[in-house]
């Protein structure tokens, strides 16, 4: 009964399989989501998103299936889902009151709910607001928005308010896992972790629980093992624009650098604004008396490391392609110089771009810095971290 559901699904671009949706109705026969409309929801989405990034998509889909009484009737949406009639009957028990309960029953009882919806819905002809009567807002109809009856279907409203709707499928909590949003604190690190090796090193203050195990049984006594923790080996360089037109982007750049920091063991960090010259720095508020010198930090960082570069690319193409175009300070060398100079040294290299990809097309600069990178750029969305970590990873 719930194959319109699985095809919203793989319409709205969920990609569940058939195997999953099986999986879900052989849960769904076990009894573990009867009458519960809130364990029935997460059932489904355990059972058939299988990528966070689908999560929101879910959600959307969901809602499309299980909320649409405004925009198709009574009559349609119960056939569409296939609800049994006892489900409906054994939610409005679980969702109303006894008092509620009463009230539903002095009306005619749960069927008389539904068939009174049903009418209302084929007479009411456009939007009807106030009054107890019509599928309306702001009013006492036990049927539609922003108004208060105990035995209510919420319809069309954005958010509950007396929590009394016999459904309500509006929360979405994971909008911002979208693959094609701009990243946020939660899953930058989701992203980054596609970026790893795994290697054991320090003190061994770890527990080792099959080596204990083993040698407790070699040596016929407790023998507690222990061996190093298990941490990323990868090596990061990171390469952050500061100033000008990035400061729109502080709050993202704080959330990746936070987040990169907590992944990677071995991270180093610098500053640099625009394009990259002959000095970076370590201290945005000493940038000027504690600069280090680009070459010194070619000759310290071996090939090894991954480098990673973090602006939007948005400058004059005079300080990319021209000695003296930096906008700050006299350069004797043109940017693009310097930048295939960090390619060269490290060729596990990314340029990571906060300025959406639907705009980049009308900054020559961004064109520029791409075309140098040899298209090794992705914007900073969760499905182009993703991209660029696998490039990195190559």
């Amino acid at each position: 009964m719930f194959v319109p559901f699985f095809e919203t699904l793989r319409r709205t671009g969920v990609p569940v399989s058939l195997r999953e949706y099986l999986s879900f109705l052989d849960m769904m026969d076990a009894g573990l989501a009867t009458y519960d409309v809130d364990a029935f929801y997460y059932l489904a989405r355990a059972a058939m998103v299988k990528d966070e990034r689908n999560l929101d998509k879910f959600d959307r889909a969901f809602a499309e299936m299980f909320q649409g009484l405004e925009k198709i009737s009574f009559e349609e949406m119960v056939q569409a889902v296939d609800l049994p009639e006892e489900w409906l009957k054994k939610l409005a028990e679980k969702t109303l009151s006894p008092e509620e309960m009463a009230e539903v029953e002095a009306m005619g009882g749960f069927d008389k709910l539904m068939e009174t919806l049903k009418k209302r819905l084929e007479e009411q002809k456009g939007r009807h607001q106030g009054g107890n009567k019509w599928v309306g807002t702001a009013g006492t109809s036990p049927f539609g928005a922003y108004g208060y009856n105990p035995e209510g279907v919420r319809i069309g409203q954005d958010g509950s308010r007396h929590k009394r709707a016999v459904k309500v499928w509006d929360k979405r909590e994971f909008r911002n896992l979208d693959g094609d949003v701009e990243l946020g604190t939660r899953n930058i690190k989701v992203a980054l972790k596609r970026l790893r090796k795994w290697a054991r090193d320090g003190a061994a203050d770890e527990l080792d629980l099959d080596g204990t195990i083993r040698a407790t049984a070699e040596h016929g006594y407790l023998d507690v093992q222990t061996r190093p923790e298990r941490r990323n080996a990868v090596k990061v360089l990171l390469f952050l624009d500061i100033g000008g037109s990035m400061d729109a982007h502080v709050q993202v750049l704080e959330e990746l650098f936070s987040a990169a920091r907590s992944e990677f063991k071995h991270l180093e960090v610098f500053y640099f604004h625009n394009c990259l010259y002959e000095g970076v720095w370590r201290d945005n508020r000493r940038r000027w008396q504690e600069q280090t010198p680009t070459y010194e930090v070619m000759r310290t960082y071996g090939s090894d490391y991954k480098c990673i570069f973090v602006g939007d690319a948005s400058m004059s193409p005079y300080e990319i392609a021209y000695p003296g175009g930096a906008n700050e300070h006299w350069n004797a060398e043109a940017g693009q110089v310097w930048l295939q100079r960090a390619r060269d040294q490290w060729p596990s290299h990314l340029w990571i771009n906060p300025t959406p990809e639907r705009h980049w097309g009308y900054t020559q600069s961004i064109g520029m810095i791409r075309d140098l990178f040899e298209d090794r750029m992705v914007p900073m969305t969760l499905s182009g971290l993703e991209d660029g970590m696998r490039q990195l990873t190559r």
